[in-house]
């Protein structure tokens, strides 16, 4: 199966010695993210966030299924993740490897397990008819982080996404294109944001947002998911250093800055993709048809 190439012994040395004199390769202080960028597409539903030289992509999809028998007043949703070999060479088509499971269980612990989207708000008909609303998030590039970047791309998918309107009459369901009535946005209950860090000299360097070099090196790792109300959604330890509690507490305290950072940051591109696709100017548009 093929692996990420090793850091060189240099490289190896290079790195753990500039962590002991308090510098990171890339300038950057240990409590610091690299640049993210988020942008939205198109159409409702597709993110692209990048981190530093990771990128990520996100998309959301619905269809009208059938409810599972055990949850009959609720929709389905589902997270699928795909690394390709186009984001590193460690990737295979077909075959996943640890860190696509790792992403796949973080993903669905900190955003369907949280109960991050209502899925009651997804059911039409209960147990006929209901919403099953599918993300899929496929990884461009990949140079560490991409818990992180992934769980921002997902979060702001599914805010940026509409899915149709409905009509039901008796047992009869209509589903309306967009151009008969205005598609709804998801009932989203809250923002459970990921955040990584990384720990080195048994635990005595502590990093945010490692990239892949230094994840290469670290000697564990710990992904705390909070949302900016600062309660906790789940935390996974990742590793074998030991971690005293006062370090974990430390880590939690700094996430929920960072949570808060990256909240803001989505509200705030989602508020100018919306000025952006002002839906003002179609119905100007429309009017100037209609007077012609």
């Amino acid at each position: 199966m093929p692996k990420e190439a090793e850091p060189s012994a240099n490289e190896r040395s290079f790195v753990l010695e500039a962590l002991e004199g308090n510098i990171r390769i890339d300038g950057r202080a240990f409590d610091t993210f690299r640049p993210v960028h988020l942008s939205f597409g198109d159409e409702a539903g597709h993110a692209d966030v990048q981190l530093g030289k990771t990128r990520v992509l996100a998309r959301v999809s619905a269809e009208v299924t059938k409810p599972f028998s055990d949850r009959p007043f609720d929709g389905i949703f589902v997270i699928s993740t795909e690394l390709s070999p186009m984001a590193s060479p460690a990737f295979e088509v077909g075959r996943q490897v640890e860190q696509e499971v790792t992403l796949s269980r973080i993903l669905e612990k900190a955003i369907r397990r949280s109960s991050a989207l209502d899925t009651e708000s997804l059911c039409i008909i209960a147990g006929q008819q209901c919403w099953t609303i599918r993300v899929d998030v496929h990884v461009m590039d990949h140079d560490g982080g991409l818990t992180d970047a992934s769980c921002v791309a997902v979060l702001a998918a599914l805010q940026h996404f509409r899915r149709p309107d409905v009509a039901i009459e008796g047992e009869r369901v209509t589903v309306y294109p967009p151009t008969e009535r205005v598609p709804v946005p998801l009932s989203i209950l809250h923002q459970p944001l990921c955040v990584s860090f990384s720990f080195f000299h048994a635990a005595e360097t502590v990093l945010v947002d490692a990239t892949l070099q230094e994840e290469l090196l670290r000697e564990g790792e710990l992904i705390i998911t909070m949302n900016k109300h600062g309660e906790l959604c789940q935390m996974a330890k990742m590793g074998g250093v030991p971690v005293d509690a006062t370090k974990i507490l430390h880590c939690s305290n700094l996430a929920l800055v960072k949570v808060r950072h990256l909240s803001t940051l989505i509200s705030k591109r989602l508020d100018e993709d919306a000025r952006n696709k002002d839906i003002g100017g179609l119905i100007a548009e429309l009017s100037a048809e209609n007077e012609r």
